[in-house]
């Protein structure tokens, strides 16, 4: 099977990852990357031996032979590198939240499908090992119907000392972790039918909210109530995991601390624990995380050779559009229909 080749658009935190989770399959090639700062793809291509390196964009696609390119930059440029890799037939892999707003994610996904190049988003938290083995045991029928679920991301994490750029952004929980949670309901429970949310912002050294709630009507009528806060100092830190409550008519699913599922019903209490797989490229500190990239990274692929994929642009849509109706409903004090 022929090698596709891909090229890396931007260098920074997350490309430190999402480069060894590619390198982790078989069937690629990574010839080359690009980033603006030149001294930081320089230091990745040696890291990984990686044979080119480019701070211009238009050269790099003008003297590479590639299939795809992953686009890892700030969320600022998605739609920029997109429209230039499209425009050459090139596939799309693009770090999530797709864009910076829910009319340039429609944009992005229409350019691609008019220049007949395949979009997908690097949405990795539903690709999470607890996450899947949540989800199987609700598909197995043991709780019965669903009716109520919870879905929590809440902590203290310093995530601003890695990433500090968050802290600059007008928009920040919902569009980060937001992105992520609210796409982890949708591949819970489906799309939602109604969205009711309220957001504030509790650290003052920072420009966006850092605390958001949203309640959802999901289509097949499950209540789904979603918390996410980067300021809850709670007596145990959770980072980064999602805890997940799923309430049916024959008893209930729980995802908590330390990976361990919970499946409870009349005959008793089922327990597991779900850890993730580990990579000597990791950081323990994201293990859950880092881990599911391999995962999605895969799905990607077996999208990119004309299979089934989950996190396509069309599909990652519906999360973007939950995300910005969260805003439109947290400034008008309205429900929304997403």
């Amino acid at each position: 099977m022929k090698k596709l080749r891909f090229a890396v658009i931007g260098t920074g935190f997350w490309a430190r990852y999402q480069i060894p989770a590619w390198l982790e399959l078989e069937g690629l090639e990574l010839v080359a990357l690009y980033n603006r700062t030149r001294s930081k793809a320089e230091d990745l291509a040696q890291q990984y031996h990686i044979p080119s390196v480019y701070d211009n964009m238009d050269e790099l696609l003008a003297k590479e032979e590639l299939d795809f390119v992953d686009i890892i930059s700030d969320v600022d440029t998605h739609w920029h590198f997109t429209q230039k890799a499209a425009e050459r037939g090139l596939a799309v892999v693009c770090q999530k939240p797709m864009a910076s707003n829910l009319e340039q994610a429609r944009t992005m996904l229409e350019y691609c499908q008019q220049q007949r190049v395949p979009l997908f988003i690097h949405e990795n938290f539903r690709w999470q090992a607890p996450i899947r083995a949540a989800k199987q045991a609700m598909d197995s029928g043991q709780i019965g119907k669903v009716f109520k679920a919870r879905v929590s991301f809440c902590s203290a994490f310093p995530v601003f000392d890695n990433q500090p750029f968050l802290a600059e952004l007008e928009h920040f929980i919902l569009t980060d972790i937001g992105s992520h949670v609210l796409d982890i309901c949708r591949y819970l429970f489906g799309e939602a039918r109604t969205l009711y949310a309220l957001t504030r912002r509790v650290n003052p050294g920072i420009k966006g909210e850092d605390v958001a709630n949203v309640l959802m009507e999901m289509e097949d009528g499950v209540h789904c109530f979603t918390e996410m806060s980067y300021a809850s100092k709670l007596e145990k830190e959770a980072f980064p995991q999602t805890h997940v409550l799923v309430e049916g008519e024959l008893g209930s699913i729980q995802l908590t601390h330390d990976f361990q599922l919970r499946i409870h019903t009349a005959t008793g209490t089922q327990v597991s624990t779900i850890r993730p797989q580990l990579y000597p490229w990791l950081d323990p500190d994201y293990a859950v995380v880092h881990s599911s990239i391999v995962d999605c990274n895969r799905d990607i692929l077996n999208g990119l050779r004309g299979g089934k994929c989950e996190t396509t642009g069309a599909d990652n849509l519906n999360t973007v559009k939950l995300v910005w109706g969260a805003y439109q409903s947290a400034a008008t004090q309205q429900v929304v229909f997403p």
